[in-house]
């Protein structure tokens, strides 16, 4: 179909959004780890040093954050959505601001966004769990109930 003079594809559309949708998703849980490093790291999230960071998950987002937004001095100005996220790690607002900020990050450089891709499938398959939410249950394996919420019984 052409539209102006632009010739469009629908394989192309169709990998449009196939892409975008990747990038959402993988933004998403680059976003948890940074923000789970951000909580635990503070001001030092970019600074090389990793002695702090002993949670597999910490180290994790700190190893993406310092991938995808540099490294730098500690105390050295970060960029305004991680910033955010490192003064209020719980703060939606600020959750979504870094998520986009890292989505358009990864769509500019198509060999960032594979590698992390890699990161984030090593951790699934090495145990380093996440979760996101009130009350969400964080699970490598599990053999028996998970009951989240109020008023919960179980009988035997």
């Amino acid at each position: 179909m052409t539209d102006g003079g632009c010739a469009i594809t629908v394989d192309r559309l169709v990998e449009d959004a196939r892409m975008s949708g990747d990038l959402v998703q993988l933004a998403g849980d680059v976003t948890y780890y940074v923000t789970a490093a951000a909580g635990a790291c503070g001001g030092a999230l970019l600074a090389r040093t990793q002695d702090q960071a002993t949670d597999a998950t910490v180290r994790l987002g700190q190893r993406f954050a310092q991938r995808i937004f540099g490294v730098r001095a500690e105390g050295e100005e970060v960029p305004e959505p991680l910033a955010d996220v490192i003064d209020d790690p719980d703060d939606g607002d600020s959750q979504a601001a870094l998520r986009k900020a890292v989505r358009k990050v990864l769509a500019a450089d198509a060999e960032l966004a594979a590698q992390v891709q890699q990161w984030v499938q090593d951790a699934y398959k090495t145990g380093v769990v996440m979760t996101s939410g009130m009350r969400s249950p964080a699970v490598h394996t599990n053999h028996g109930i998970i009951a989240v919420g109020d008023g919960n019984t179980f009988r035997r």
